[in-house]
């Protein structure tokens, strides 16, 4: 019985974040029963332009190390991906794989430039923030629920992680750069052309819709894209208040 409600779930994950998902865990256990070296899957500049090892990018987002003390950080980043990946991509991203496809590959080539710039070896943690960050301005005004009974809205809550593992001694930096990867996105495909009235800086290549074509009929209801600030204005003058986002309440985490 268990197995099959284990295989109901996974069956019901969306199929981007399902392929996700499965290759953070696949690839970080064969990492740690020892089919290959982890040195093998890091970012590594040299390795990655002299050697011509051009996997390096790929798996430094989908391998971690999950022996010892980072088994359990590894265990709630994968929390995170499932959790924020699902509603992004059936929510706003409904019915629109190649839109969502593309979040993912921008986010994913900023961090592989700002990994190369900072000697970052990993990129799990800032990308899996670079989404959560991104769900959090769709759905800002939302109240979200953190440890200890803590309650805020969810922009805040990107910051409160950032917090958060400055104080549990990891610096912080991966945290950061997954931050102002997930605001570059937000900002140059939602906020600049709606708010300042400019043309939409990044567009997704037609040839995405070609392979990845819309469709109709998904679930919906976890966030839609900001209005614009003409509409808000309009909203507050006729005793209306703006909206962000709309998206279900998340549970404790």
């Amino acid at each position: 019985m268990a197995s099959n409600d284990i295989g109901d779930w996974f069956r019901s994950i969306p199929p981007i974040t399902k392929y996700w998902f499965t290759g953070s865990i696949v690839l970080p256990l064969a990492g740690r029963i020892g089919l290959f070296s982890p040195m093998w899957m890091i970012l590594h500049f040299q390795s990655f332009i002299y050697k011509f090892q051009f996997w390096r990018p790929l798996t430094a987002v989908l391998y971690y190390p999950i022996a010892g003390p980072k088994g359990f950080h590894y265990l709630i980043n994968l929390y995170f991906l499932y959790s924020y990946s699902t509603r992004l991509e059936t929510g706003i991203f409904d019915g629109r794989p190649a839109d969502y496809i593309f979040m993912l590959f921008f986010n994913w080539i900023c961090l592989v430039i700002l990994g190369f710039a900072t000697d970052l070896m990993l990129l799990m943690d800032p990308m899996i923030l670079s989404v959560l960050y991104v769900w959090c301005q769709l759905n800002k005004d939302q109240i979200v629920s953190f440890w200890f009974g803590t309650r805020f809205k969810a922009m805040y809550l990107p910051w409160v992680l950032l917090a958060f593992n400055m104080v549990i001694g990891q610096g912080g930096l991966q945290e950061l750069l997954g931050i102002v990867v997930g605001h570059l996105y937000f900002f140059l495909m939602f906020k600049y052309p709606q708010d300042f009235g400019g043309n939409r800086m990044i567009n997704v290549p037609s040839f995405l819709y070609k392979y990845f074509p819309n469709r109709r009929g998904g679930m919906g209801g976890f966030g839609q894209a900001p209005s614009s600030r003409r509409n808000q204005d309009n909203n507050r003058g006729g005793g209306g208040r703006h909206d962000w986002g709309q998206g279900n309440q998340l549970g404790n985490q």
